[in-house]
């Protein structure tokens, strides 16, 4: 059950949200709902997909900027809130729903709006790198011994097993016997 409103919760299944600093995207959702699928879509609101037999919608909107916030609100700044900025990345701008996006209806079609939802990971544009306290390995770092397996440097490894394979290059250097060379030569 729900701790608010005590309502059967998902059972098995998890809807998962992400939080990222608020001056780092134009838009957001704003608000999801989880609805029967029988019910109508919502306006303003994008279909997600259905999750034990109800529909998931969400409303994108606008982030307001920190120093923004404190300005009051003139009419037009509130004309300009209702399209998007011009430089809104792709993939943001692909999943607005139609009335942020400037059009007076919103589309019932759900595979529609289920295509236009891209998705951008919290790990896109960071970059893979090892820690430089993991990257080398101490000199002072001394053999031991763990549950009779003894670990050991790989310059440790390389002498132990060193091997020069001097035999075989010289084995293979021969030419091998051939009938005809064994009976030129003359015996005494």
């Amino acid at each position: 059950e729900t701790v608010d409103t005590q309502e059967v919760a998902f059972r098995k299944k998890r809807l998962c949200i992400k939080f990222i600093p608020r001056d780092s995207t134009e838009a957001a959702i704003c608000d999801i709902r989880i609805m029967g699928r029988t019910k109508q879509a919502p306006p303003q609101y994008t279909f997600i997909g259905e999750l034990n037999s109800m529909g998931i919608w969400y409303r994108m909107g606008r982030v307001p900027r920190n120093h923004d916030s404190s300005q009051p609100t003139t009419p037009s700044q509130s004309s300009a809130a209702s399209t998007p900025a011009p430089n809104l990345p792709r993939h943001i701008s692909l999943t607005l729903p139609a009335t942020f996006r400037g059009r007076n209806s919103t589309r019932t079609d759900y595979e529609y709006q289920h295509s236009n939802l891209y998705a951008i990971s919290a790990m896109d544009g960071v970059p893979f790198m090892i820690s430089e306290k993991f990257s080398c390995v101490p000199e002072s770092m001394q053999p031991f011994d763990l549950l009779g397996i003894t670990i050991k440097s790989l310059a440790e490894i390389e002498k132990e097993y060193e091997y020069s394979f001097r035999t075989e290059q010289s084995a293979a250097a021969r030419l091998p016997p051939s009938p005809t060379r064994c009976q030129q030569i003359p015996q005494s």
